[in-house]
C-alpha cells in the first residue's frame, strides 16, 4: 500500500523538476535496450554501471566465471561513442605495460613517451587481482587524479575516463588481494550472481538464436561523449536536502564504531554515497534525492570499504549483513 501511495506523488513531482532530465532518462533507457539484446536479466548490475558512469566513478565487478561480467562491461562501452581498451592482468604484467614507457627515438636521439593501454576513455581491466602489488599500485594515481606521472612529466587522461575491473572470488591460486587504498578508489563493488532458472533458459535460447553472431555486432552506440559530459554536469545539480546529508553521515559514522567491523567507511565513502544517490535519482528522472536512493547506494559503496572483525568473518557474517543492520538502526528522514 505504501508504494502505491508514493508513486503517483513522485510522478507528479517529475513535472515540476528544476532540471530537465528527460533526455538523460531516455538515454539510460536506450542503453538498457541495447544491452538487453544480449544480456538477460542483470537489471541491478546495469543500473549500477549506469549510475557509476554518470557519477564519474570506477567499478569493481566480482563474480564467478561465466556470469557475463566482462561481456556486460564491453557492451556498455560499445553503447557509448568513445574509445575503449581492454587489459588482461597477469602475474608477469609490469606497470610500464599499463601506463607506457619512454623509448629512445634514434632519429632525434631524444626519449619519447609511448602511451600504454590505460590511455583510453573506458578501460576494462580483466582479473585485476591476478597482477602483483607493484602493478596494481600503478593504477593509484590514474584512478584518483585522472593523470599519470612518468619521468617527472604529467599526462592527463581525456574525459570521460572510467575503469571497469573484474575479479573472480573463488580462484585463489595466482591471485593477489587488492590493497585497501586501491579498493577505496572504486565507487562501487558489484557482486554478480547466477541467473535464476527462467533467465538461464532465456540465455540459452538467446545464444542459440544468434547463430554464431558476435554479441558486439548487435550493439549500437547511442550516447556521444558530449552528451555524457552534459548529463554528468546535471548530476551535480541534483538537490540533496540537509536531512539527507545528515542521514548519509550518520550511517557512515556508525560503520566506524560498529562492534562487528574492524574498519569503517572513510569520508570518501560518504561522498561516494552522495554522488551515487544523485545518480540513482537522475536515472529515475528525479532532480532530488530521497532516502531510498541513499539505501540503494550504501551496499555497493560500502561492501569493499569496510572490513569485518576476524571473529565475525569466521562466523560467516558478511559485510552486506552488517550494512543492512546499520541502515536499520538509523532513523529515516521524513
Amino acid at each position: 500500500m505504501e508504494n502505491t501511495q508514493e508513486n503517483p506523488k513522485e510522478e507528479e513531482l517529475q513535472f515540476n523538476n528544476r532540471i530537465d532530465l528527460s533526455q538523460l532518462k531516455i538515454a539510460v533507457q536506450q542503453i538498457k535496450e541495447q544491452l538487453h539484446q544480449v544480456i538477460i536479466g542483470q537489471d541491478e548490475f546495469m543500473d549500477l554501471l549506469l549510475v557509476a558512469l554518470l557519477a564519474d566513478g570506477h567499478v569493481l565487478i566480482e563474480g564467478v566465471p561465466g556470469v557475463a561480467k566482462t561481456i556486460t562491461a564491453k557492451l556498455l562501452a560499445k553503447t557509448i561513442h568513445t574509445n575503449f581498451n581492454r587489459i588482461q592482468f597477469t602475474p608477469d604484467l609490469m606497470p610500464s605495460d599499463i601506463l607506457g614507457t619512454s623509448v629512445l627515438n634514434m632519429k632525434t636521439s631524444d626519449f619519447e613517451f609511448k602511451k600504454g593501454p590505460i590511455f583510453s576513455n573506458l578501460v576494462l581491466i580483466d582479473e585485476i587481482n591476478r597482477a602483483p602489488a607493484k602493478t596494481q599500485a600503478a593504477l593509484f594515481e590514474v584512478m584518483e587524479e585522472r593523470q599519470i606521472t612518468i619521468d617527472g612529466s604529467k599526462y592527463p587522461m581525456q574525459p570521460p575516463f572510467m575503469v571497469l575491473a573484474t575479479q573472480n572470488p573463488i580462484e585463489q591460486e595466482g591471485t593477489y588481494a587488492l590493497p585497501e587504498a586501491q579498493l577505496d578508489r572504486f565507487l562501487f563493488k558489484i557482486n554478480v550472481g547466477y541467473p535464476n532458472l527462467e533467465e538461464e533458459v532465456l540465455i540459452i535460447q538467446s545464444h542459440n538464436n544468434r547463430k554464431g553472431a558476435l554479441p558486439q555486432s548487435l550493439i549500437a552506440s547511442v550516447l556521444s561523449e558530449k552528451e555524457l559530459a552534459e548529463y554528468r554536469s546535471k548530476i551535480y545539480e541534483i538537490l540533496v536536502e540537509d536531512k539527507i546529508v545528515k542521514y548519509i553521515a550518520e550511517i557512515i559514522s556508525k560503520t566506524r564504531n560498529h562492534p562487528h567491523l574492524y574498519l569503517g567507511g572513510s569520508p570518501r565513502a560518504s561522498i561516494a554515497v552522495l554522488m551515487a544517490a544523485k545518480g540513482f535519482a537522475a536515472i529515475q528522472g528525479r532532480d532530488f534525492v530521497i532516502p531510498e536512493d541513499v539505501k540503494k547506494s550504501m551496499f555497493p559503496v560500502l561492501r569493499h570499504r569496510i572490513i569485518l572483525t576476524p571473529e565475525r568473518e569466521m562466523e560467516g557474517m558478511t559485510t552486506d549483513k552488517v550494512i543492512e543492520m546499520i541502515i536499520q538502526s538509523v532513523e529515516v528522514p521524513r
